[in-house]
């Protein structure tokens, strides 16, 4: 997949989601099939689901690192899933990939959500 057709996905599923009231994101090439996403998205209940990924697409999308981190209207953490190395002596068996559930300190293994997941579990929550 190339980087444009990557990009253009990610637009297409925020165009197209009941959930998402305006979007902030910015994306980047930052070469042939390097790119950065981030900023934010805007729901329709006031939350704000914050988006940063670093994907490489070659014959396939590897995001290198993302964080999807969904807060309340009035800023209190909802859930943030991500892939930053800090919870090594967790022993998680998704190990980087983890979930912050409700606060900082209640980190749960997690699969590498992708953001169509994200906006689903968002769905469902409320």
């Amino acid at each position: 997949m190339l980087l444009d057709e990557y990009f253009q996905q990610i637009k297409t599923l925020i165009d197209y989601s009941p959930i998402i009231e305006e979007s902030t994101l910015v994306y980047e090439a930052r070469s042939r099939d390097r790119g950065f996403i981030r900023g934010e998205l805007l729901l329709i209940d006031g939350s704000i689901l914050f988006v940063r990924e670093f994907v490489k697409t070659t014959s396939i999308v590897d995001r290198e690192m993302y964080t999807y981190q969904y807060m309340t209207a009035d800023n209190k953490l909802i859930f943030r899933y991500d892939n930053t190395g800090h919870h090594r002596k967790l022993n998680l068996l998704t190990f980087p990939h983890h979930k912050h559930d409700r606060s900082e300190t209640n980190v749960i293994a997690s699969n590498a959500p992708v953001l169509a997941e994200i906006l689903e579990e968002i769905s469902q929550l409320n």
